[in-house]
């Protein structure tokens, strides 16, 4: 593997890294941008403009675009979340110039009044749609409850009321002052031709302007609370808790990792033999989110509204047991070699490799080999963890639920 990165003189970073013997490549413009960087007028603009972006640009229509990633057989999408927008890209090495050519082309998005319009009724559609998916709408509220105001909180999709108030001038804004070649990196994994790449997309972009893009990064003050939303909706009860975390850049990352898949993976795990195993739920999960100057633990379990009680004091026993004895050495070597293994296996082809290449560089200015990543797991001691778990993260946790029930303690 050979690392690369240049700066070119807008400020747009390009770093790569390269595998001759790879029989793909992957490219991907990283955004620095998502729906902790909107205000509440504009919420839901991020992932309204990733829609956007596909709209076409002055050189080609929707349908070209579309037409011309299919003709080149590319493996293509994009993505926006709490903090970053990701536009990408798998193509065979004879493609480069074209996947390049696409992607960056997408950042130049007319922004047409009329396909604003069209698309707006799209996302309003969209909210809707997940407005009736309660797992993914626990979320959104838990976030909420537990950020308490912070930016953290705001939804990714936005509200109805926030899409139906937005003016395409206010996205046009929204896009200068987020999208400048300072807030954007482009990555490249695979067997790519570096030289080639740098000189077609510093030509590309000669015209992209830099502009002051800051994000805000005060410690969020989350709140252990427990919330309640009865609905008749839905006839299961859905549970989400959320609780202090470690952040993108905190070494101890990967204890965090290793606790949650420890407490929580979908099978084997202590919520699974508690929760699942048994039958008192359907399903039951953990995970860690190291986020930009924060993180999280998300838990979430979904169970008849009779149980919901029941569950709640289950999850604390396993949090309690957890957080007062430690995880065993036979759990913490089980979660590391589970934990190893997925970030091999992602890595094995170019397109795996994008987003931890892309996120490495978004959140920590490294270049990482996936050898020093499984590495620093690997070498993660059982000490570390319970030392983490002393700290009692869960003792602050914010509870959510939605569905038939009325009452929790």
């Amino acid at each position: 593997m050979t690392f690369e990165e240049a700066l070119l003189p807008n400020g747009l970073h390009v770093v790569g890294e390269r595998n001759p013997g790879a029989r793909s490549l992957a490219a991907g413009y990283f955004v620095r941008t998502g729906a902790r960087d909107e205000t509440p007028e504009i919420s839901g603009v991020s992932h309204f403009l990733e829609h956007m972006m596909f709209k076409g640009s002055e050189r080609r229509t929707a349908d070209d675009v579309n037409r011309e990633f299919d003709e080149i057989g590319a493996q293509y999408n994009a993505f926006t979340s709490e903090e970053n927008t990701v536009y990408y890209g798998s193509v065979l090495p004879e493609f480069q110039s074209r996947v390049l050519d696409l992607l960056t082309d997408l950042l130049h998005p007319s922004l047409r009044d009329e396909d604003f319009e069209v698309e707006k009724k799209v996302i309003l559609e969209e909210i809707a749609l997940y407005e009736d998916r309660p797992r993914f709408t626990v979320m959104d509220l838990a976030r909420e409850t537990y950020f308490a105001g912070h930016p953290l909180g705001n939804r990714v999709l936005g509200t109805t009321a926030s899409i139906a108030a937005l003016s395409r001038d206010a996205m046009e804004a929204y896009f200068r002052r987020r999208y400048a070649p300072n807030n954007l990196t482009l990555v490249l994994t695979g067997n790519y031709d570096w030289d080639a790449a740098l000189h077609q997309v510093e030509r590309a972009s000669a015209d992209w302007q830099p502009a002051d893009a800051p994000r805000v990064l005060s410690e969020p003050s989350p709140r252990a609370i427990t919330r309640v939303e009865t609905t008749e909706k839905f006839n299961r009860a859905h549970l989400a808790w959320l609780s202090p975390g470690v952040s993108a850049q905190d070494e101890r990352r990967y204890a965090a990792d290793i606790i949650a898949h420890a407490l929580g993976a979908a099978v084997g795990s202590r919520l699974y033999w508690a929760l699942v195993d048994p039958g008192l739920a359907e399903t039951a999960s953990m995970a860690h989110s190291e986020e930009d100057g924060t993180g999280v633990f998300y838990t979430y379990a979904s169970c008849s509204p009779e149980r919901a009680q029941e569950i709640v004091e289950i999850v604390r026993r396993v949090w309690n047991s957890a957080m007062d004895e430690g995880i065993t050495q036979e759990e913490l070597d089980r979660a590391k070699r589970k934990l190893a293994s997925g970030t091999v296996i992602r890595g094995e082809t170019p397109f795996g490799r994008l987003l931890q290449v892309g996120f490495d560089w978004q959140y920590r200015h490294v270049l990482e080999p996936i050898d020093r990543t499984v590495d620093d797991l690997l070498a993660v001691s059982l000490s570390q963890v319970n030392a983490f778990l002393a700290t009692r993260p869960f003792e602050r946790a914010a509870l959510v639920s939605l569905g038939p029930v009325t009452h929790l303690q």
